[in-house]
């Protein structure tokens, strides 16, 4: 199994998928408010048997690395510090604006929307990251 991560300062998405079937789907939005996500992901990786874990990095449209890229960088030293697994990171450009669309085309209401689409924009991370290496 391998986790996809879209980090965010509120919230953050979580998606995985099978390494034969390398179809991504999403598995639970984190409140970082209430868990601690360092910890989280680490249960999430003992608990699906994971063997890579992928964060999404945030470019910008011009492809630079936007604000929170900094940010990420702590975070993702703290992640390798703690897993015995791979950490990748992988261009998370435009995954929310995606998932919104396909949400919004599936009828999913603005209200409901808000609580899965942190986890959707993970898949559509993790997806591409599968995709690129087809």
């Amino acid at each position: 199994m391998i986790l996809g991560i879209d980090p965010g300062a509120r919230r953050f998405g979580v998606a995985i998928a099978d390494l034969e079937t390398r179809f991504a789907r999403p598995l639970e939005v984190v409140d970082v408010q209430e868990h601690d996500p360092i910890e989280r992901i680490k249960e999430l990786v003992a608990e699906n048997d994971v063997e890579k874990v992928v964060v999404g990095r945030p470019v910008t449209l011009a492809g630079v690395l936007g604000k929170s890229a900094e940010q990420q960088k702590s975070f993702l030293v703290a992640l390798r510090s703690v897993l015995e697994i791979e950490v990748d990171v992988y261009d998370e450009r435009m995954t929310t604006v995606i998932a919104e669309r396909n949400l919004r085309d599936a009828g999913m209401s603005t209200k409901k929307m808000k609580s899965v689409k942190d986890a959707v924009a993970a898949q559509v991370m993790l997806q591409g990251y599968l995709d690129s290496r087809a």
